[in-house]
């Protein structure tokens, strides 16, 4: 599968602001890939090109972190396979998937299949 990889920093845990009650998730400008209280880990997605799936268009967006791995649909941005990441990782992951979408879709349009088997 041609796809693009893109590294991101590990997950940031979603908790209540001290000042609204609001979790970061409901805070479109917050980028919740941040670095991680812990320490950074890394984590890397890979945008497949579109596909076409019972006549809807759709790429498959894989989120990995060490042995962690999941698999989002987008436009739906859910998703589909996990293993290994919490339930709140993947909370984060589909929040992630919904805010950036534009991005995901044009990542996914760019790729070209058989300019990827060329190089």
């Amino acid at each position: 599968m041609a796809e693009q990889k893109h590294r991101l920093v590990g997950l940031k845990k979603l908790e209540p602001s001290a000042k609204d009650g609001k979790k970061e998730a409901d805070r479109p400008m917050e980028n919740m890939l941040d670095s991680v209280k812990e320490g950074a880990r890394e984590l890397t997605m890979s945008v497949s090109a579109i596909c076409e799936k019972e006549g809807k268009k759709l790429a498959y967006v894989t989120f990995t972190d060490g042995e962690k791995k999941a698999e989002g649909v987008i436009p739906e941005c859910v998703i589909t396979v996990n293993e290994g990441f919490t339930k709140d990782e993947v909370d984060q992951l589909q929040a992630y998937m919904q805010r950036e979408l534009p991005m995901l879709k044009k990542t996914a349009a760019g790729i070209r299949l058989f300019d990827a088997f060329r190089k």
